[in-house]
């Protein structure tokens, strides 16, 4: 919700280099462009949802010929407790992410379990380019060949494509009258509350969770994300968190001397048939802390990996039981490395794979994120958990002109949606978003924490984790976690009970 994703998550990247003749271009390596797009696979429960596509048109926002091409988009639907048209009763509409909806779904619980109480009709709506809504015939290979085919790929685009498939649904269900509430998480929570601004005739409110949609050029330092990172672990032990910010040295230093590289093999349990460097390791584990910190919810999940209850906790707590002579922190960062890629115990070796830096997606995020969607993140300061590191736009500019032939509009995003002084501007046409965020997510840092008015409301959550409002709940759910779902589910009722008001007085 991510991405993974994601990040995403949505976690876009931490910068490495590849250096050619010419110049440096940053590479954003796959494992944390986005956190949603790692899970590969789905396990469908029978009955929770059926599979439908619409006819979507290419562009809707020219006439030129092509533009009246069509593809297949996926949508999911349960119409288990809707309480039908003749009645009203509402349609709830998830804006999905980057990646797959199947999974997305699966990890939307709170929708799911709130629908018996609203009568709700569920709708899970795939993005363009994404799982099996993709143009061009549904070919990857074609759609993702380059920017001419790349170019009906935005996020403007993915909410056209959400209102013409909900009016179009609403119509055939001879459902006019019934109010649509849309919710997405990360990315999906961002395309949530842009839905509500610019289409409000279409939708009567969104809940955006973990959506970071102030993370851009001039409103949020590059060093936001990764300093909320570091003070996640330092909160649990100042010790964890110098061995853990030791740690790059010593996996340098080590990968330096003679039978070093060996020697990392065997310390992190390297299978033997990888090949690996220093900034591959480092890479691997860094993204290990981001991952986890931004899944440290308090009950046990298989959200992005097999994770136990409180992650972050029980890291640093491996952490701090180790004491050993000889190359300590490597025996501490394996420890951590563990918890998260091996928590089932079942992993005998970690494989790396074949899969280098250079095998880049040519689709999918890596371009929207060298579009529209140029977020400032990765620089860590010399407090930060991982080694110190100047963000540069410049960096960012330079990789995809030379992955894509494009120059970025950076500034793109916060001039179609806002974004600047959003509590003075948001307030005087913006209403019904619910902006939920929990404080331990790093993607907090660009999330809106306070509230502008009176239906545009914050949700802070300070043990919060990246949208853990809309996960299933569980019997070891805090009191907190359940308040905010409370919450959330009062004043989306609220919404809808004005909703029938106004319509009742019209007549």
């Amino acid at each position: 919700m991510t991405i993974l994703i994601h990040f995403i998550i949505i976690l876009f990247s931490l910068l490495c280099f590849t250096f050619t003749s010419a110049h440096i271009i940053p590479k954003f390596p796959s494992s944390v462009v986005s956190p949603d797009l790692q899970q590969t696979s789905v396990s469908v429960p029978n009955g929770l949802y059926r599979t439908k596509f619409f006819t979507q048109i290419l562009d809707h926002f020219n006439y030129n010929p092509q533009s009246y091409q069509t593809f297949q988009q996926r949508y999911l639907i349960n119409d288990t407790y809707w309480g039908g048209a003749k009645k009203k009763a509402p349609i709830f509409v998830y804006t999905g992410n980057e990646g797959d909806i199947e999974w997305f779904t699966l990890n939307t619980g709170f929708m799911f379990e709130k629908a018996p109480y609203f009568n709700a009709l569920l709708v899970f709506i795939e993005h363009r380019y994404y799982g099996k809504s993709i143009p061009f015939g549904g070919n990857d290979e074609v759609a993702n060949r380059n920017s001419s085919t790349l170019g009906y790929m935005s996020s403007t685009q993915a909410l056209a494509d959400y209102a013409t498939l909900i009016i179009d649904l609403k119509k055939n269900l001879s459902a006019i009258d019934s109010p649509v509430v849309v919710f997405g998480g990360s990315y999906g929570g961002m395309l949530a509350a842009w839905f509500r601004l610019k289409y409000p005739h279409v939708a009567i409110g969104a809940l955006a969770s973990s959506a970071p949609i102030l993370q851009f050029l001039d409103l949020v330092s590059p060093y936001t994300f990764t300093n909320i990172v570091t003070q996640d672990y330092k909160s649990e032990s100042e010790n964890c968190y110098k061995v853990i910010k030791e740690s790059w040295k010593e996996i340098e230093d080590t990968a330096n001397a003679p039978g070093g590289i060996e020697q990392l093999h065997k310390s992190f349990k390297i299978c033997k048939n990888n090949t690996i460097t220093a900034d591959a390791l480092k890479g691997w584990l860094q993204t290990a802390l981001m991952y986890t910190a931004m899944t440290d919810y308090p009950t046990p999940t298989n959200f992005l990996t097999p994770l136990p209850a409180y992650p972050v906790k029980k890291m640093c707590e491996a952490i701090d039981s180790i004491s050993t002579a000889g190359n300590e922190s490597l025996t501490k960062m394996y420890a951590v490395a563990n918890i998260f890629y091996n928590y089932t115990g079942t992993v005998t070796c970690f494989d790396f794979g074949n899969d280098s830096d250079d095998s880049i997606d040519q689709g999918g995020w890596n371009w929207q994120s060298c579009t529209e969607m140029i977020m400032p993140l990765g620089g860590n300061n010399e407090e930060s958990i991982f080694p110190a590191h100047k963000w540069e736009l410049e960096d960012t500019l330079s990789y995809c002109k030379h992955e894509y032939h494009i120059v970025p509009r950076p500034h793109w995003i916060t001039t179609e949606f806002g974004g600047q002084d959003i509590g003075r501007v948001l307030k005087r046409f913006g209403s019904n978003i619910i902006f939920f965020n929990g404080l331990r997510d790093p993607w907090s840092g660009g999330g809106v924490l306070k509230n502008i008015s009176k239906s545009l409301i914050a949700i802070v959550a300070t043990e919060g984790a990246h949208h853990v409002d809309l996960r299933f709940s569980t019997k070891g759910d805090p009191k907190w976690l359940k308040n905010v779902r409370k919450q959330e589910v009062k004043i989306i009722e609220s919404w809808i009970s004005q909703y029938y008001q106004d319509l009742l007085l019209q007549g």
